[in-house]
């Protein structure tokens, strides 16, 4: 849908509950796609790990292949040229090495070619209350390169920058996302539900404040067959940080419009991106222990 401006369309999140078996993964992402392109959908985004979710790394290893290989790759590319909509794979383990796996998120133009390519930056090697502990950097590869994508949903000129879950505590590259011109950001995720709880709709809040841009965020919800809990809740914030759409922890779509007109007037109001200032740091210490020191 476009407004009198030609810069308004609809975009769609698509929430999951992936298993350990992919092809059980891919029918449900399918039905779950098809529903977003059937309620007007121009931009359809899954979650992270939208084909698998597995903390094993031999099971992971078994499973994937190189993306030329990749089966879901190639059923989401003939998806998104059936259905003509930008399709947004928020991740896929892609085979790069014998034992070595990228996170790659992928965004699928209406003819279903490979329009950007992302490999997620911030491995998660963390331990939480409680037991829960991750090793991502244990079989996955780490990307170097952040990406921003042009792309027309409806017609519309946007621009997108392409970030996957971890990536979300890291602000300085929502920062150089938005400063490089994109006007949507993309934060498709598996966020853990201990740390979605505490964390998830305050930073995905910050970082469209921060950036005055629309944040979309795919998730992945509920208890999932490999033992792990997700947090679900995909959202899309606006950029002045209100909240137009949310979903629970069940499998769904979501949808929001989307006008682009908005970034304009949120970056209008608060102009910070261009107000940032290079400083050096310096570590202060007390007069008294300053004495001591030149005393000595």
């Amino acid at each position: 849908m476009k407004s009198e401006n030609g810069r308004r369309f609809r975009a769609a999140l698509v929430q999951l509950r992936a298993s350990r078996v992919v092809a059980d993964n891919l029918v449900a992402a399918e039905a779950l796609i098809r529903a977003a392109a059937k309620g007007g959908a121009d931009y359809i985004q899954t979650p992270e790990n939208t084909a698998l979710m597995e903390l094993d790394p031999e099971r992971v290893l078994a499973q994937v292949a190189p993306e030329s290989e990749s089966r879901p790759l190639a059923l989401f590319r003939d998806l998104a040229r059936e259905l003509g909509v930008w399709l947004h794979i928020g991740s896929l383990g892609v085979k790069v090495a014998e034992r070595r796996v990228a996170n790659r998120s992928y965004l699928l133009a209406p003819d279903g070619g490979i329009a950007a390519r992302y490999d997620k930056l911030h491995m998660f090697d963390v331990d939480l209350p409680g037991g829960e502990s991750y090793r991502e950097s244990d079989y996955y590869n780490p990307g170097g390169t952040a990406v921003l994508a042009d792309l027309r949903p409806g017609g519309v000129p946007a621009r997108l920058g392409l970030t996957i879950c971890y990536d979300l505590r890291f602000p300085a590259l929502y920062r150089a996302l938005a400063t490089a011109g994109a006007n949507l950001i993309a934060i498709p995720a598996a966020f853990t539900k201990q740390t979605g709880e505490a964390h998830w709709h305050v930073l995905l809040r910050a970082r469209a404040i921060e950036t005055g841009a629309y944040v979309l965020a795919a998730a992945q919800g509920g208890f999932h067959e490999n033992g792990r809990s997700t947090f679900g809740h995909s959202m899309i914030v606006s950029p002045w940080g209100e909240i137009l759409a949310e979903a629970g922890t069940e499998p769904c779509v979501v949808f929001a419009e989307i006008d682009l007109a908005q970034v304009d007037e949120a970056r209008a109001r608060i102009p910070a991106l261009g107000h940032g200032r290079d400083f050096d740091i310096e570590i202060a210490t007390s007069t008294d222990e300053s004495a001591r020191r030149q005393a000595s």
